[in-house]
């Protein structure tokens, strides 16, 4: 009998997945033992003592339902202007025509290679000028603007292998350049918009740098939390709570966009097959 070529996969898979889920593990189990313990490493059962101390410290030492709005404001205000703009400017690019467009839209895809680091400075000149710090904006906007590099290139590179006779079917059938937008390409253009979607609001939600020098007030999670670790105490309990807080609503977002994005690769109905 003829061995199956790919019995490696099913071993290869296991073994990254228990390379995966022990990390998880390890921060779940020092959530609820104490500093003591887990400093003799996690994995110790000399002595296992199960508390909840690190859990009620993480809400009564820190604003943690504030910085939980905030985080939530700022990751869906972002991602919501970036699913509903990028489409908009993917479009425009790939079936308008109008002055300077290659040289924008290379302009806007080099951003690629533009550090954040960079715009820092002049961008924190500019919103003090503007009396913009500690404003919602002055993160949104370069969330926004930073992920036209890669969103709008991903969106256009899609609607490259669009059928362009729906195009000139709904332009025969009367529509503007809007109602095909809105009837037809964005219908079929699902899949792209949700994976903009999940990388939008990953990178908005962890993001540390902006709203650290930007915001004083409406502080988002990854501020707070990068207050926890003491000067002589690790505090990796604590630590590890915030960890688990910080991916529980991502993980629910990505199981959301998931499926959005699994129903609008089956309805393509317009795509290449």
């Amino acid at each position: 009998m003829k061995r199956n070529a790919t019995w490696w996969i099913a071993p290869l898979v296991s073994v990254l997945a228990v390379i995966w889920i022990v990390p998880v593990i390890g921060i779940v189990i020092m959530s609820v033992r104490p500093s003591d313990e887990i400093s003799a490493g996690w994995w110790s059962l000399d002595k296992l003592t199960l508390t909840l101390s690190a859990w009620r410290a993480v809400w009564t030492r820190y604003p943690l339902m504030e910085a939980l709005i905030s985080s939530l404001k700022i990751a869906s205000l972002s991602t919501a202007a970036t699913m509903l703009l990028t489409p908009l400017a993917a479009y425009a690019f790939q079936f308008l025509r109008f002055p300077l467009r290659r040289t924008l839209l290379i302009v806007i895809v080099n951003a690629f290679v533009l550090p954040l680091q960079v715009v820092i400075i002049p961008l924190f000149r500019l919103w003090k000028d503007w009396g913009m710090i500690d404003n919602i904006a002055s993160v949104l906007i370069p969330y926004v603007g930073l992920s036209f590099a890669w969103s709008v290139f991903l969106m256009k590179n899609f609607l490259e292998d669009f059928p362009r006779d729906l195009i000139d079917a709904a332009k025969i059938d009367g529509c503007g350049a809007f109602a095909t937008l809105f009837h037809v390409v964005l219908p079929n253009a699902l899949s792209p918009i949700f994976a903009i979607g999940i990388l939008q609001f990953l990178w908005t939600w962890n993001s540390l740098l902006l709203p650290l020098l930007f915001l004083r007030t409406e502080a988002p999670l990854p501020v707070v939390f990068s207050q926890i670790a003491g000067t002589w105490d690790p505090n990796w309990s604590v630590r590890a709570v915030a960890a688990i807080i910080t991916t529980v609503l991502p993980l629910l977002i990505f199981i959301v966009f998931q499926r959005q994005f699994s129903t609008g690769s089956m309805s393509h109905s317009g795509g290449k097959e």
